[in-house]
């Protein structure tokens, strides 16, 4: 069987692999036809990255992409991950990541030519990456995947902006529309119940392909979530911040304090936090029996508080919770004597809600919230 590999044509590599693919699907695939594709896909992660005693060839790697471009072999192997065996499934995620930074000597193309072909031609595949998190087996590999993608723009806005739902088609990059709200059936929105639903390895996986998304694409994060604020807030805050799952809970509380603190976000939180029901559900955080969970809806907490145009809706709030708030805090966390920043933070909170008006006042125009608390 090495003498068949070593002789057989590069591109035909990639051919038996399309051959190979669809027998995995049978009912009962056989045995030999996992193992005879396990071994294809072993051999062209060889091809493409070579060994310790060997080389790989840029010749010989072009040669591959452009026969993966042309088999559309990419879209079979993403839908297929979670039915290969163990070995093949890192072996496809090798392959994915190689190929998907592969550029050609002398290339002066910005984006390698298989990214290219995916966002331009190809989106479909980064929508069945992210169906990866369907199944326990394929979370990690093709998360690992979505993750190395996900360095560039147009690969975070294709799943944003995705509205197919799964029957419809998937845009291109060329042809999203940033200015259309979404209806919340596009696969971005199903990552909220891959990580509040999920196996412990697709929830963890999915969270991490989850924040990387909101966090690493600034302009367009804060664009996307200005435009669809009440769709994302209200399942993130039910699902995802409300979650049963203590990982999953405190995980989204830290992160939604990052988004509202990040200033790209700047009008984003400024509508958050004029939300009476927002810190409704911030003050229940600090209530929480775990106290890491407590600590994470304390930094959120203090966005409302430190905010010098409170709405009216929040000032009520304050108010006719004062006297309890301040008995509160004093001794809220009070073992965190090494935290000096959060012993400050909870100084300043105190201070604030102790100044502030017997009554409402429509808040005034001009102040933000400063960076210092």
């Amino acid at each position: 069987m090495a003498f068949f590999f070593r002789n057989k044509s590069k591109p035909d590599v990639v051919k038996t692999t399309k051959e190979l693919l669809p027998r995995i699907w049978d009912p009962t695939p056989l045995p030999k036809a996992e193992e005879e594709l396990a071994k294809v896909l072993a051999q062209m992660k060889l091809l493409l990255q070579g060994t310790q005693e060997t080389e790989s060839s840029p010749e010989q790697v072009s040669q591959i992409v452009n026969s993966i471009i042309q088999e559309d072999l990419l879209l079979s192997l993403a839908r297929s991950v979670y039915r290969l065996p163990f070995e093949a499934r890192k072996d496809t995620q090798a392959i994915f990541s190689h190929v998907a930074r592969f550029r050609p000597q002398n290339s002066i193309s910005p984006d390698p030519p298989v990214l290219s072909y995916v966002v331009h031609s190809r989106p479909e595949i980064l929508i069945e990456l992210c169906r990866g998190y369907d199944h326990r087996e394929s979370a990690m590999p093709c998360g690992a995947v979505l993750r190395e993608a996900l360095k560039r723009d147009s690969v975070a806005a294709i799943i944003l902006y995705d509205q197919s739902g799964g029957n419809g088609a998937v845009s291109k990059i060329d042809d999203i529309d940033s200015e259309a709200k979404q209806t919340g059936e596009g696969i971005f929105w199903r990552f909220f119940s891959w990580i509040d639903r999920g196996a412990f390895e697709v929830s963890t996986d999915a969270f991490t392909t989850f924040r990387e998304l909101l966090t690493k694409h600034k302009a367009l994060v804060a664009q996307y979530l200005s435009l669809n604020f009440d769709l994302f807030f209200s399942r993130y805050n039910s699902i995802l911040v409300q979650s049963s799952s203590y990982v999953t809970k405190r995980q989204s509380i830290k992160l939604l304090g990052e988004i509202l603190l990040d200033r790209a976000n700047y009008s984003v939180m400024t509508t958050y936090v004029d939300r009476g029901e927002h810190l409704k559900l911030c003050m229940n955080l600090l209530k929480d029996d775990r106290k890491m969970v407590q600590y994470e809806g304390f930094h959120v907490f203090k966005v409302f508080v430190a905010n010098p145009q409170k709405s009216v809706a929040v000032q009520r709030i304050l108010l006719n919770n004062r006297e309890r708030l301040l008995n509160f805090l004093p001794k809220f966390l009070e073992d965190r004597t090494e935290d000096d920043q959060f012993t400050d933070e909870k100084s300043f909170l105190i201070r604030q809600i102790e100044m502030m008006p017997p009554n409402p006042v429509e808040p005034a125009e001009g102040q933000n919230i400063t960076n210092g608390h």
